[in-house]
């Protein structure tokens, strides 16, 4: 039983981890793969990273399975495959630095975005150039919220094959959140309005200053005016008060 297990666990690490294959020959044969993808998507169009119709999820659920034996090749080593799977994600990390460093090129590579629907009128131009109906438009339209066409403005199809959909009226809780915002906007203007109208009420409380007397009067003791909106000044209306008065009448007597 100690002589088999030596040899078992040596033939089991033999068939997990021994490449049949070079180390180059694996590196080489998914940048191949890569590079032949990267070229077939952006010729075939934006379509089929959109997945519109069952026919597209079926071409990129066998896609992978079609040029698996291209990238493995006739090894099945577990160090075959993750030395396919660094090399895929070492060359794209290094492709997509290159192309956040030159933008017109990863415009090239990744094409531009294509106006589907403008001022709510579609172009059946574009729509011909990838291979779209108007069906196929509407499905997408219900899965973003909108009925039928006629209530979208603006369509775009982006590079990425997701689509960007702009409406001709807000939708209900965009519309909602305008409304109380413009409500609050209008509370905020009434409270300051309130503010400016108390405040110069206030002011007279506790300072002196001018008063604005209407009315005219006449005889002693009266404020008198031929203007009835003549400012007068706090003496004439409340005229300061004497010692003896303010006192009392015994006051000057107390004081002999």
């Amino acid at each position: 039983m100690m002589a088999i297990w030596p040899t078992w666990f040596s033939l089991l690490a033999h068939d997990m981890f021994w490449l049949s294959l070079p180390v180059a020959e694996k590196m080489l044969r998914p940048l191949i793969v890569y590079g032949f993808l990267v070229v077939a998507l952006r010729i075939f169009g934006k379509r089929e990273l959109a997945q519109l119709n069952p026919f597209d999820l079926v071409v990129l659920l066998t896609l992978s399975n079609t040029v698996q034996n291209a990238i493995i090749g006739e090894d099945n080593s577990v160090t075959g495959g993750l030395v396919g799977a660094f090399t895929l994600l070492a060359v794209n990390y290094l492709v997509v630095r290159f192309l956040f460093r030159h933008r017109r090129l990863d415009q090239i590579l990744a094409g531009e975005p294509t106006v589907l629907i403008t001022h709510g009128q579609i172009d059946r131009a574009a729509l011909t150039k990838e291979l779209l109906t108007e069906s196929e438009l509407l499905t997408v339209a219900h899965r973003q919220g909108f009925e039928s066409l006629h209530e979208i403005r603006l369509c775009v199809l982006e590079p990425g094959g997701t689509f960007f959909m702009e409406g001709k009226t807000p939708r209900a809780d965009v519309q909602r959140h305008t409304e109380l915002m413009e409500q609050l906007a209008q509370l905020r203007l009434q409270i300051t309005q309130l503010q400016q109208g108390i405040a110069p009420g206030h002011q007279t409380g506790g300072q002196e200053g001018p008063v604005a007397v209407s009315g005219g009067g006449s005889g002693d003791g009266s404020i008198r005016g031929d203007d009835p909106e003549r400012l007068v000044s706090p003496d004439e209306v409340c005229p300061p008060l004497s010692a003896d008065a303010a006192l009392g009448p015994g006051a000057s007597d107390l004081a002999e």
